[in-house]
């Protein structure tokens, strides 16, 4: 034994030294290798740690907007409404402007009509107004003279205005129901 330790020391504990030194280099990285991937788990863990905190103020935002949403569904009724009746009372005010002007055309129709009828019918209108006619062409017109056709035209429209104010809104309603 001691032959071979003297003569074989060297290369045996060389052999051995080496081998334990290859030992000690692949176990050391090993360990490095479980130290960076415990490493990268404590980080990870780390940031995941907020999570809960995370998702309690992700469940705040959803309620809080809940509320508001549901604030803005109880508005959104009114203003629907609101733009309905607009809609509506603009409609009327059209309808409204359309009879206005059916009945101005009506009345421009039926006053010539009527006058010339009057005309036609009463010897002392045409008299006045062929005295009229030719007192105006002479220039021999008084100031304070009234043209008999303006007068019956004028006493037209008074006597359709007086017709008018008699009738009730509520026979005229049911008038255009009925047209």
């Amino acid at each position: 034994c001691v032959a071979c330790y003297t003569q074989g020391g060297d290369a045996l504990y060389n052999t051995l030294n080496e081998r334990a030194e290859t030992l000690l280099k692949e176990h050391n990285e090993a360990e490095d290798k479980v130290i960076a991937a415990l490493e990268q788990k404590l980080d990870f863990l780390k940031a995941n740690q907020n999570m809960v905190n995370d998702f309690e103020a992700i469940n705040a935002l959803r309620e809080e907007s809940y509320v508001c949403l549901n604030a803005a569904g109880a508005i959104k009724p009114q203003h629907d409404f609101k733009a309905q009746v607009e809609r509506m009372l603009n409609m009327i005010a059209q309808e409204e402007a359309n009879v206005t002007e059916k009945t101005k055309i009506a009345i421009m129709q039926e006053a010539p009509a009527a006058v010339t009828e009057k005309f036609t019918t009463s010897k002392e209108l045409k008299k006045a107004a062929l005295d009229a006619a030719i007192a105006q062409i002479k220039g021999s017109a008084k100031e304070g003279t009234v043209d008999p056709v303006r007068a019956e035209f004028s006493n037209f429209l008074k006597a359709k205005a007086e017709a008018a104010s008699k009738i009730s809104g509520d026979e005229e309603m049911l008038a255009q129901r009925a047209a």
